[in-house]
C-alpha cells in the first residue's frame, strides 16, 4: 500500500494551513489513504522533513501549503535522490496563496479534489529547473519558474501586504513596484548560442505557466517538454509598465513589441551594471545578485497529478 507523508505548512495561505488540518485529515481518511502528517516549523524545515521521509520509506511526500512549501519539498526530493537516500513522488494539497506550481501540473486549488487526486495515485514525470548563483552558489531547484527583475520585486512586495492574499496581493504589489523598480539593470543574457546586452525590466524563466495566482507568464508552457519559456522585457517607462500588466494577466504579452519570448534549456543572466533581484517559485534567490545560471533537468521528478498530455 502506498505510504503518504503530508507536510503541512500551518501558516500557508495566511493561516489556512492550520485551519484546514482537520479537513485534510478527514478527506484523506475518507479515501482510506495510509498517511502521516507533520507540520513545518520554520523556513527550510520541509526540505529536512522531506529527506527524512524518503529515508523512512514513504512513497509520496505531499506539499500541503503554497508555492514556498512545494519548492522546499521539491528540493528535499531532489537532494534525497542526489544523495542516494532514496526516491519518492511529490503530491500537492493547495492551501497557499498562489499555488502556481500545482496549477502547472493541473492540480486545482481545492482541498477535497486534491485528496481525491492523491487517492487515484496517477503519476507523471516532469521537468525540474536548477538555478546557480545569488544566495545559492551551490544551486537550488525550482519547479514553476524564476523571475529576474521586476517580477521578483513584485513577489517581495506581495509578501508585505499582510491583509491581502492570492492574486489581489500580487496585483497591488505589481502596481506598487512600478514606482519602486522602474529601471532595470543592464544585463547580458546568454541562451541558444545567443548573447544579448540590454537594459531589461524583467527576465522571466518559466517551467510552468502562471505566477502570482493569475499572471499567465507562459500560457503555452509545458512542464515536461525539456524547455523553459522565456519572456524578456525591454526597459520601458512607468506608464508603459502599467499598460503591459494586463497583457501578462491575459497571457497575450508576446504580442507587444517590448516583450521577447523564446524557449531554451539553459540561460545565463549577468548584471553588467547594477544588480539583479530574483526569485524562484516565489522564494528569494537574491536581492542584489550579479549572475544566475538556470538549467532544465528533463523529467527528473515524479508527481501525483491528474492525467494530461505529454510532450516528447
Amino acid at each position: 500500500m502506498t505510504k503518504y507523508m503530508i507536510l503541512l505548512n500551518p501558516i500557508a495561505g495566511r493561516g489556512s494551513g492550520k485551519r484546514l488540518e482537520p479537513v485534510i485529515r478527514t478527506y484523506l481518511k475518507a479515501h482510506e489513504l495510509d498517511f502521516d502528517l507533520q507540520k513545518t516549523e520554520r523556513p527550510g524545515h520541509a526540505i529536512e522533513l522531506t529527506r527524512q521521509s524518503v529515508r523512512n520509506g514513504y512513497d509520496v511526500v505531499v506539499a500541503a501549503g503554497g508555492d514556498g512549501t512545494s519548492n522546499e519539498v521539491l528540493n528535499g526530493l531532489m537532494l534525497a535522490t542526489q544523495g542516494n537516500e532514496g526516491q519518492a513522488a511529490m503530491g500537492f494539497i493547495c492551501v497557499g496563496q498562489g499555488n502556481d506550481y500545482a496549477y502547472g501540473v493541473k492540480v486545482p486549488s481545492d482541498v477535497e479534489e486534491d485528496c481525491k487526486i492523491l487517492a487515484q495515485n496517477k503519476r507523471k514525470m516532469i521537468d525540474v529547473g536548477f538555478s546557480i548563483g545569488g544566495d545559492y552558489p551551490e544551486g537550488r531547484y525550482f519547479g514553476n519558474g524564476v523571475g529576474v527583475g521586476f517580477d521578483a520585486v513584485v513577489g517581495f512586495e506581495a509578501l508585505k501586504l499582510k491583509p491581502l492574499h492570492g492574486f489581489l496581493s500580487y496585483f497591488i504589489a505589481a502596481l506598487k513596484t512600478i514606482f519602486l523598480f522602474h529601471r532595470g539593470p543592464r544585463v547580458k543574457i546568454e541562451y541558444n548560442d545567443r548573447e544579448i546586452e540590454q537594459n531589461a525590466l524583467m527576465v522571466s524563466v518559466m517551467n510552468g505557466q502562471r505566477l502570482g495566482g493569475g499572471f499567465m507568464m507562459a500560457p503555452n508552457g509545458q512542464i515536461d517538454d525539456g524547455r523553459f519559456d522565456l519572456s524578456i522585457v525591454d526597459q520601458v517607462g512607468r506608464g508603459r509598465i502599467a499598460t503591459l500588466i494586463p497583457y501578462f494577466i491575459k497571457g497575450t504579452h508576446a504580442t507587444q513589441n517590448e516583450v521577447h519570448t523564446d524557449q531554451t534549456s539553459r540561460i545565463v543572466v549577468t548584471a553588467l551594471e547594477g544588480v539583479i533581484p530574483a526569485h524562484a517559485d516565489g522564494e528569494t534567490l537574491c536581492k542584489a545578485g550579479k549572475k544566475l545560471i538556470m538549467e532544465i533537468r528533463h523529467r527528473e521528478l515524479e508527481v501525483v497529478c491528474p492525467e494530461f498530455g505529454s510532450h516528447q
